[in-house]
């Protein structure tokens, strides 16, 4: 049986699996990432979890191909270029550096994007060609899939839509910017948002026995479900603004979904309510119903994994087509 190496790096670990076309995971493991090592480091104990985890595999199974998903990473090029949480420095061939050791392609994209191809290969998107999915964690990653394919622009860099402004003169954001919709639509986004609307009213909730730094998103999500006055208004805020941009959004692609993934999206219908409610009173007339807004069918599963392998995946199909 033919599998396909999947990698996700991030900055505190690396995530990797051998799935089959059906997505199912045959071996996963996960290696600490010690972000502040370089690369000439990183890639030895890497090449070592691999062939670890291919030896009881090789017998029955027939690796034919690596997908990649990594911060900055340059779809076109193949290349790693600067990531923020990783000490590697300038630009990284990763590709080519996977296909010298191994004999075998290797593709690689943001991690945002591997979702995207995840979902659409193996989740609530089977069977969709135009669809958006927003990462919802520490900050906002998207991915927009459109006639079936990533749409990856000029850079290779396309679809930041955490970057885009929800407000010109709003919250600072680790990019240098002000104002991006990840600062107020994701996890810390929420907490920012928590914590204003603590210092800002005397409202009698919960929220305010946790210390800023203590602060999760889960904790937010538990006491708006017990009806906390501060969350249950921090989800219609966040909703808010998540449901205007996903109006702005729906007219550059016409997407029959955009999928919720990630920590903020397992507060399901605390975030989906608002924010349908405030998507559809925004939205272009001709768009007014055509827009699902779902949850990925991932969440619980090696979403990281899947996604990189759905790459593989992907990238071996288009090259079949081709020929």
């Amino acid at each position: 049986m033919e599998i396909v190496l999947g990698i996700d790096i991030g900055g505190t670990t690396t995530t990797l699996g051998f799935t089959d076309r059906e997505g199912k995971m045959w071996a996963e493991t996960v290696i600490p990432t010690l972000a502040e090592q370089h690369i000439t480091a990183y890639l030895p104990r890497l090449y070592e979890a691999v062939e670890a985890l291919y030896a009881p595999l090789k017998a029955e199974h027939t690796w034919v191909a690596t997908g990649i998903g990594v911060p900055n990473g340059n779809y076109f090029k193949g290349t790693v270029e600067n990531p923020p949480n990783l000490q590697w420095g300038g630009v990284i061939p990763l590709c080519d550096l996977f296909e010298k050791q191994y004999g075998l392609p290797a593709f690689l994209t943001n991690d945002a994007n591997a979702a995207a191809i995840g979902e659409m290969k193996f989740g609530v998107a089977q069977g969709m060609t135009d669809f958006v999915i927003l990462t919802l964690g520490t900050g906002l990653g998207s991915g927009i899939v459109v006639n079936g394919e990533l749409v990856y622009g000029h850079t290779g860099f396309a679809g930041e839509l955490g970057h885009s402004t929800a407000n010109y003169e709003g919250r600072h954001c680790g990019c240098g910017k002000r104002g991006c919709l990840e600062t107020y639509v994701s996890v810390t986004g929420i907490r920012r948002t928590v914590s204003k609307l603590l210092a800002d009213s005397l409202v009698h909730s919960t929220l305010r026995e946790v210390s800023q730094k203590d602060l999760t998103g889960e904790m937010i999500t538990n006491a708006a479900l017990q009806g906390d006055k501060i969350a249950l208004e921090a989800f219609e805020y966040t909703g808010q603004i998540f449901g205007r941009k996903l109006a702005e959004f729906a007219v550059f692609t016409s997407p029959e979904a955009f999928i919720l993934f990630g920590g903020l999206a397992r507060a399901k219908e605390l975030l989906l309510q608002p924010t349908l409610k405030h998507m559809e009173a925004n939205m272009f007339g001709a768009f007014h119903g055509t827009v699902k807004v779902l949850f990925s069918a991932l969440q619980d599963k090696n979403a990281a994994v899947l996604g990189a392998s759905g790459l593989a995946w992907h990238e071996l199909e288009k090259r079949k087509r081709k020929m």
